[in-house]
Formats: C-alpha cells, sequence, structure tokens
C-alpha cells in the first residue's frame, strides 16, 4: 500500500468514525460554552469556529455562549483597576461592569460572529444590546462570605438568569443561523447584569432542551485531589467534591451549572479543555470523548 492510500484510508476511518454521532445529534441542539485561554489565540479561535460551522453543516444545532474572562481581566488592568473574585465570580462595580459590557458584545461577540461568517455559515450575537432582550436578569442573591470582611459579599452588578427569549435563537430551521451569545442580561429597570457564562450556558440549554451541553475551559475536565482527571462523574458524586474543597474557585460555577441543567432536562454535560484544538469535535464525534462526563443517569457511564 502506498503511502497516499494508507493516507486516504486513515482520512477515511476518521470520517466513519463520526458517522453515528451524526446520525445520533442530527436535529438536536448542542449548547457549546466558549471561554477561557482558548479564546486568546486566534489560532483556536478560528478552530473552535470552523467546528462549530461543521456542526451545522451536517444536521446539529449549535448554540454557544462566550464568555471572556482573560480579555475582561487584562483590560480592568489596563484602566488601574484591579480583578477580585469570590468563588469563582467577578466582583462587578459601575466601572467594572462598564468594562464588562464594551469588551464581551463590543469586541468578543463582534469577532466571533464574524469568524463564524468568514468559515461559512451565518451568525449573530445575542445579548444586552445585541438583538433584543435574550436574556432577562436579576441582581445574583448570594449566601457567600467575603473573605476579606466576614460578611455576606456584595457583587456589585453581577446577575443571576431570570428567563431566556428561546424564541431569539432562531432554530426552527437546519439552514438557519448560528447564534452567539453574550453573557451579558438586563434587568426590569432597564441595568445590564454581568452573568457567569457557566450559569447562562446552562440556563439556556434548559431553556432549549439541549441534548448535550459542552464546556470548554482552560483544564482538560475535573481532577480529583492527587490532580487525575475524573473521566465520569453523577451528579450526585458532585457535592462530595464541592463539599471536600477537591472542586473549587472558577470550576464551581461550571459544576453547578452542569448540575442544575441535568436536573432540568439536559442529557449530558461535558467539562473539556478548550486549549485542545478541535477538542469540541473530539468529544461529540469520536468514540474517545476528552475531559469529564457529567450525568445524573449511571448507566450511561462506562464501567
Amino acid at each position: 500500500m502506498t503511502v497516499k492510500q494508507s493516507s486516504a484510508r486513515k482520512s477515511a476511518s476518521i470520517l466513519l468514525e463520526g458517522l453515528p454521532y451524526i446520525h445520533q445529534f442530527h436535529g438536536q441542539t448542542i449548547v457549546i460554552k466558549y471561554g477561557g485561554n482558548a479564546m486568546n489565540s486566534v489560532e483556536l479561535q478560528r478552530d473552535f469556529c470552523r467546528d462549530v460551522v461543521l456542526m451545522k453543516s451536517v444536521g446539529l444545532n449549535p448554540v454557544v455562549v462566550h464568555g471572556g474572562g482573560p480579555q475582561i481581566s487584562r483590560a480592568i488592568e489596563l484602566a488601574g483597576l484591579k480583578s477580585r473574585f469570590v468563588d469563582g465570580l467577578r466582583v462587578t462595580d459601575r466601572k467594572t461592569m462598564d468594562i464588562v459590557e464594551a469588551v464581551v458584545t463590543e469586541t468578543i461577540n463582534r469577532d466571533l460572529v464574524q469568524m463564524v461568517v468568514e468559515e461559512g455559515w451565518d451568525a449573530f450575537g445575542l445579548g444586552a444590546n445585541l438583538g433584543g432582550t435574550f436574556i432577562r436578569a436579576k441582581k445574583l442573591e448570594t449566601s457567600s462570605v467575603d473573605p476579606e470582611s466576614g460578611k455576606p459579599v456584595e457583587y456589585g452588578f453581577v446577575g443571576d438568569v431570570e428567563n431566556i427569549d428561546v424564541q431569539l435563537l432562531r432554530l426552527d430551521s437546519s439552514d438557519s443561523a448560528i447564534p452567539i451569545i453574550a453573557p451579558i442580561g438586563v434587568g426590569q429597570d432597564g441595568q445590564s447584569y454581568n452573568i457567569n457564562a457557566d450559569t447562562v450556558a446552562g440556563s439556556v440549554a434548559e431553556a432549549v432542551g439541549a441534548e448535550k451541553l459542552v464546556v470548554l475551559t482552560n483544564m482538560p475536565g475535573i481532577l480529583d485531589s492527587d490532580g487525575t482527571l475524573i473521566s465520569a462523574l453523577t451528579t450526585s458524586q458532585l457535592e462530595g467534591l464541592i463539599e471536600d474543597k477537591t472542586i473549587s474557585d472558577g470550576m464551581l460555577p461550571k459544576v453547578r451549572c452542569a448540575k442544575h441543567a441535568l436536573d432540568r432536562g439536559v442529557h449530558t454535560v461535558q467539562i473539556i479543555d478548550g486549549q485542545l484544538p478541535h477538542s469540541a469535535l473530539l468529544e461529540i464525534f469520536t468514540n474517545e470523548g476528552v475531559g469529564t462526563l457529567i450525568t445524573s443517569d449511571e448507566s450511561l457511564i462506562q464501567p
């Protein structure tokens, strides 16, 4: 067999491996939370947008929710301010909120929409000041304690999701545009709120009855106390890992949104490493998958 023939067979084998998953997920909505340091690389951004276009082209309905933590932190630093987080959430005063909204909606969302279009499929942005009030928000209520003052933490203009306007997603046809969602909501009083992107992704997945929620992050997945990847978990196992602090800081909002989504009908959640090129495709269209699978159904976890 020639080198050319061997390469052709390998390419065909890879394509055929994806066929069962194309059948399985055809017509299904897949919500993808895109964030972390994967957004710092133009090459990785381009790979991700190409992956999303491929999903749409073979009959899936991808919905993208993006974050922007590293970019926001850099913009805050350039403005002479400091970033502060409690339990993985950014404390957001008025000046910080103005920076968050500008970075997330005017730069990141716009760039991702343009990149998807350049890869061959129409896309549009959603969020505060982007195509109507997609996310109706309310001020976040929390019992978290501020480690500096010992008092209940005041997050400022940090919100929680009150309602998702599913109609604005336009998921009614196979050739519809791909929605790219910024995690900025609007309250009843017209005030914009910074909402954790993981929370938004979980709420969107629940609202649309998504088959799968894929969360791209900076980690290989959820790690145990020894730093080893946990390949699969049930929602009941998550609570113990939170209680013993195995899961903490920035991973907390991710697992909480995963549990919330699974409790309300989403089939599976996968937390994967967004720094791995084409990790979303590897997760959805290959036998191996990557990262940590979370499900409420123990039967979905392979022994």
